[in-house]
């Protein structure tokens, strides 16, 4: 049965989820494990020194590359093998190369890594060369992994007469499981009463919904925010347990604001990036360009028969100016990243005279975004 009251306050209520759905939403739904990462559970670098043999007359110039001799010579007496006094070597399947892996948290003895080869001679393909074993060091100087194997490189090229055709690159490749995990680093995950969550950007707002949704979850006091950067949060100390509670604790949904509109653009090539956060106030823009042509036709001045001159050949240089029309267009005010993107595309810019017009509407005021120049 419906009252009287109830008819009267129906369309209210539907009123009121029409305006509500209309409103901009400005959290957006996220995971711990996406904004934070715990503290001293990092990758580590590794690099080596080492040699690449088997390649098809394409290694190194031992004349320009000095050290690949000498590199050589050190190994083959590691075999046993001592070259007469004053021998020079001079062979071209042979480079010398950096070896260079990324050692895993919680990487131990036996597992596989995968390497990169990069060729620090003259080298003119690594295709089909076999990476001699190679000690790779961490920062500390200490052997963590051992790496050897056939390199796999992504690119192909021929040159023959002068003539030169090459795709991607030949001086660097890749092996797959090309390294072993000799020696583990220790982490601190089960030091201590706590972890510590380091935040991937440095927010106060993130920190805070980090701290609040570990607190809502495992109760109040777990977690506190040290700073824009560091949570602290309180741990079990069995190993088990803490496993199973950080397991939780990377998967609990957090609610974060809206970030700061920001532009990043990479004056090197061009590249124009925004966030959603990005908005245009109402403005007018002209933009036109303006190039200059120079060219130079060789021309032979002949003297007459008889005259004692001499033929001579002078240069006749013509240059012209234009400059294109930039009508002025109106850019409509854009609330959304998609009306700002809109607006930009009427412009029919490049993305080099983006960079121009941006640095303007900034200057302008009509901009509401951080310029970031990379």
């Amino acid at each position: 049965m419906q009252t009287p009251l109830t008819s009267l306050l129906k369309p209210l209520i539907w009123l009121a989820l029409a305006l509500a759905s209309t409103l901009p939403v400005q959290v957006q739904a996220a995971r711990i494990k996406e904004v934070a990462s715990v503290a001293g559970v990092r990758s580590n670098p590794l690099t080596g020194y080492g040699l690449v043999v088997g390649l098809d007359g394409t290694g190194d110039q031992t004349t320009q590359a000095p050290f690949t001799g000498q590199s050589l010579q050190a190994m083959l007496q590691q075999f046993g093998v001592i070259l007469p006094q004053g021998m020079t070597m001079q062979p071209r399947n042979i480079a010398a190369v950096m070896v260079t892996a990324q050692l895993p948290p919680f990487a131990q003895p036996g597992q596989q890594l995968d390497i990169a080869v990069s060729s620090i001679g003259n080298a003119k393909s690594l295709r089909g060369g076999t990476l001699i074993a190679t000690p790779l060091r961490g920062a500390d100087g200490q052997v963590y992994a051992l790496a050897q194997g056939n390199l796999i490189v992504g690119g192909a090229g021929a040159s023959a007469g002068g003539s030169k055709v090459q795709i991607n690159h030949l001086s660097a490749g890749r092996i797959p499981s090309g390294a072993s995990v000799e020696r583990s680093v220790p982490t601190p995950l089960q030091m201590g009463d706590s972890i510590q969550l380091d935040l991937n950007a440095s927010d106060y707002a993130t920190a805070r919904a980090v701290a609040q949704a570990v607190n809502r979850a495992k109760g109040a006091g777990v977690a506190q925010a040290v700073d824009g950067r560091v949570v602290r949060v309180k741990a079990p100390s069995n190993p088990d347990e803490r496993v199973s509670f950080l397991a939780d604790l990377e998967n609990l949904p957090l609610e974060l604001a809206v970030p700061a509109a920001r532009i990043v653009i990479n004056a090197r090539t061009g590249s124009v990036v925004m966030n959603q956060a990005v908005t245009l106030k109402a403005c007018a823009v002209a933009h036109g360009s303006l190039s200059v042509t120079i060219s130079t036709t060789p021309t032979v001045s002949q003297p007459g028969p008889l005259s004692g001159g001499q033929t001579t050949v002078t240069e006749k240089s013509d240059i012209s100016i234009r400059q294109e029309p930039g009508s002025l267009i109106q850019m409509p005010e854009g609330a959304k990243l998609s009306d700002v993107v809109k607006a930009l595309n009427a412009l029919g810019a490049t993305p080099q005279d983006l960079l121009a017009i941006l640095q303007a509407m900034k200057t302008a005021g009509a901009l509401s975004a951080e310029l970031e120049v990379i």
